[in-house]
């Protein structure tokens, strides 16, 4: 037991870490959680199609573990995010994620730079599928693969 304590704890450099993470407040008129600001901020949208989203993202210090390693909960977050940016439809409410599998391929450190490519599989009444790669841009290493489903229900038009 006190293995696993002495492991969970904050080392003081951690500690310190966390107290000088910086969030500015939203603008006026724009509404972002303290999530978005610290899971997020920094996915850069490069090109849209029809059904794929391309994305970059450099890896930030806040986001990594122990080991100066992209955390597991991160690339999950990603996959989730750009996920759900494949089917979004403007003006209607953010669909719900029913179901993720995702395979861990490799890892990635901080300042790497990202390639995350969302691609809608298909849709059925309001239940959508996608999948999600996260690739190392510099070397096209295969970082992590998701399959995400995702379940939206919209007002009939009628």
């Amino acid at each position: 037991m006190e293995k696993s304590k002495a492991f969970l704890e904050l080392t003081q450099e951690e500690s310190d870490r966390v107290s000088s993470l910086d969030f500015l407040p939203p603008r006026t008129g724009v509404e972002f959680s303290f999530y978005e600001c610290y899971a997020l901020r920094g996915i850069r949208v490069d090109r849209l199609e029809s059904d794929r989203v391309f994305c970059t993202f450099k890896v930030p210090p806040r986001l990594t573990d122990r080991e100066g390693k992209l955390a597991a909960g991160a690339i999950a977050n990603l996959i989730d995010a750009v996920g759900a940016g494949c089917v979004n439809v403007g003006g209607h409410p953010v669909n719900v994620s029913v179901d993720m599998s995702i395979s861990f391929h490799s890892s990635a450190k901080i300042d790497d730079e990202l390639e995350i490519i969302g691609q809608v599989l298909g849709k059925k009444g309001g239940y959508s599928g996608t999948s999600v790669i996260v690739k190392n841009k510099a070397t096209g290493e295969l970082i992590a693969e998701g399959r995400h489903s995702l379940f939206g229900k919209y007002a009939s038009k009628m």
